[in-house]
């Protein structure tokens, strides 16, 4: 069985083992998702299985995305991802519940997209000390100080770490723990953090450096 689910983000609650320990884990709605495409190295070039997730108003979607649905019969879908798959074992058409594709006790990867944090200073971008907090400072505590050198080499090298917008990047979070499955509400369970707010769409996957 392929190894993969789209998800939202619920929040973070805690859940206890069996000696009393507080877990924390974040609860992801996982599915159920439909295969909407299965891609391969002589259609393609690759091989992959692209799955759909939350149904909406047909309204909601373009004309394409509608016929490209309709294709294997299946009900308008917001979400589409691939993933990169060597043995899907599955079909177009096929509904994918979280209780056929994950175990508690696995080991799973979680894609996100982080919080977007707008435009930041090098203090709160880049973990920068600021400038002395003493000795007539009056405006420099959070500037960046000097960016150059002299006249060799004269100019600022590529990649210097500048303010600029923070966040809202692709993130994976490796080998989180499921440690709680619940089939009949969809609900999916891993130990720690993942990325993104509530409500964000993630995508999680069987894990690659375990």
């Amino acid at each position: 069985m392929m190894k993969g689910l789209i998800g939202k983000k619920i929040g973070m609650t805690q859940i206890f083992d069996e000696n009393g320990r507080a877990i924390p884990v974040t609860l992801i709605e996982a599915g159920p998702c439909y295969v909407t495409q299965i891609r391969t190295p002589e259609t393609d070039g690759y091989n992959a299985v692209q799955l759909g997730f939350q149904e909406v108003k047909p309204k909601r979607l373009t004309g394409g995305q509608l016929g490209h649905l309709k294709n294997n019969e299946l009900p308008p879908l917001r979400f589409l991802r691939e993933f990169r798959v060597k043995d899907p074992q599955v079909n177009e058409g096929d509904m994918l519940a979280v209780g056929d594709v994950f175990s508690v006790g696995e080991q799973v990867d979680v894609v996100g997209t982080s919080k977007g944090k707008g435009f930041q200073g090098t203090v709160k971008r880049h973990g920068f000390a600021g400038g002395p907090k003493t000795h007539g400072q009056s405006d420099r505590l959070r500037a960046p100080g000097s960016i150059g050198s002299t006249t060799t080499p004269g100019r600022v090298f590529k990649g210097k770490k500048m303010p600029g917008r923070m966040g809202f990047d692709r993130v994976t979070i490796h080998n989180l723990r499921v440690e709680y499955i619940d089939s009949d509400r969809n609900l999916l369970g891993v130990r720690g953090a993942i990325p993104g707010p509530k409500g964000g769409i993630v995508m999680i996957k069987e894990a690659r450096k375990r």
